[in-house]
């Protein structure tokens, strides 16, 4: 366990990743003051195949959102794409070759969105 300048937890292997406000879970915050992940504001959209026993994954990166809106834009993705996928450190992953479905989505929404990669 490490503790934080003021002196409380800030990561457990029972609960994760703890807010800073409140003291508590992220899942059980009181207080609202769930990170939103700094950025340029340009979300990167590529396709990887590292680390997954050669099959292609979508990637999503950069979306500045909360943990709960982004599962939530990672469903809608998902749904797309007629895909499965997950949402792991802030990235949707999404299963497959994706890329030009998921960049349409994205600037649909009103996102500002690169493709990365080759």
């Amino acid at each position: 366990m490490r503790y934080g300048k003021e002196g409380g937890l800030v990561y457990s292997t029972e609960h994760g990743q703890m807010c800073p406000g409140c003291r508590q879970p992220q899942a059980a915050c009181r207080c609202g003051t769930q990170s939103v992940p700094a950025g340029d504001g340009v979300v990167r959209v590529g396709c990887q195949r590292k680390g997954r026993g050669g099959k292609t994954v979508t990637l999503v990166r950069g979306v500045p959102l909360a943990a709960d809106a982004l599962a939530a834009l990672g469903k809608q993705l998902r749904t797309a794409c007629g895909s499965g996928g997950t949402v792991k450190d802030g990235d949707i992953e999404i299963q497959g070759d994706h890329v030009d479905t998921v960049l349409a989505k994205l600037a649909a929404l009103g996102y500002t969105v690169k493709r990365s990669g080759g």
